[in-house]
């Protein structure tokens, strides 16, 4: 197995905005020997590491962590998309192969437009043109934005993370599954069964994930889908194990043991190149 969505990060770094005492759990340092018996268990044997702040500084933290670690297969990163001089610095983080797609982190910025702005659109037609992948991490009322500008770089290569965060724990369906069927109609783009748990409530059961898995299912089909864990932001509502094991019984109801194959492995490694 492959799992295509995880984090690693040292707190006394200091660049992640998001991350305050208040998160619990996960308000600690995680780092790659910490998974390792996680994914042992698991049957996961690689990984893709992705950007969890806004800084080239956590790209080059994580893409020291890759050269040392055996296991993991490749890093997200991030890049300042609304800066002149993005082209630039794309083509200097493209030329260390363990880089393998660059993460925006949409869903927690003040403008929910952001990726409509004319220079973050002149960098993600950079981005396409490049080849490089693209990790959409969004909320449902992001997603008409994302949809616009798919329209105008339509050749991107990209997935959707955590199935773009539906409001599970409310059970709402709607707008986010015409939102999330506009943006499958783009045949370049993929989605991560990953991230679910934490939109849900506390007492969580698999069943309050079943309509929004039917609905990737029929809309993306196997070959566009690929699991992620998450870990370690998962804990905040289930364990590593929790979360692979709730995703294989999930899509168990749609696919056999060769899809599932696909989507547990083969779908990350041929999106992210590795």
């Amino acid at each position: 197995m492959l799992d295509s969505h995880q984090h690693f990060w040292k707190i006394e770094r200091g660049d992640y905005g998001w991350m305050t005492p208040d998160l619990g759990v996960i308000y600690r340092d995680f780092m790659p020997d910490g998974l390792r018996h996680e994914m042992k268990r698991a049957g996961i044997t690689r990984t893709i590491v992705v950007q969890a702040a806004e800084t080239e500084a956590e790209t080059d933290f994580l893409l020291d962590l890759a050269a040392k670690t055996d296991f993991i297969a490749g890093v997200v990163g991030w890049l300042d998309m609304d800066a002149d001089g993005f082209e630039s610095r794309l083509a200097h983080y493209r030329r260390n192969p363990l880089f393998v797609g660059i993460r925006p982190m949409l869903q927690g910025l003040d403008d929910d437009a952001f990726i409509l702005r004319p220079q973050v659109l002149r960098s993600l037609k950079a981005v396409e043109a490049a080849g490089v992948p693209f990790d959409i991490l969004t909320f449902t009322r992001h997603l008409p934005h994302v949809a616009e500008a798919l329209r105008q770089v339509p050749n991107l290569k990209a997935v959707v993370d955590h199935i773009s965060k539906p409001e599970i724990a409310a059970s709402a369906i709607e707008p986010w599954k015409s939102h999330i069927s506009e943006i499958a109609a783009f045949p370049n783009v993929s989605c991560k069964i990953s991230g679910m748990v934490t939109e849900a409530s506390s007492d969580w059961a698999p069943a309050d994930f079943q309509p929004y898995i039917d609905h990737v299912a029929d809309i993306f089909g196997p070959e566009r889908l690929m699991f992620g864990s998450d870990w370690p932001v998962c804990l905040l509502a289930a364990s590593h194990a929790e979360v692979c094991n709730l995703a294989r019984t999930l899509l168990q109801a749609h696919f056999g043991p060769a899809e599932l194959e696909t989507i547990f492995e083969k779908n990350a490694a041929h999106f992210y190149g590795v």
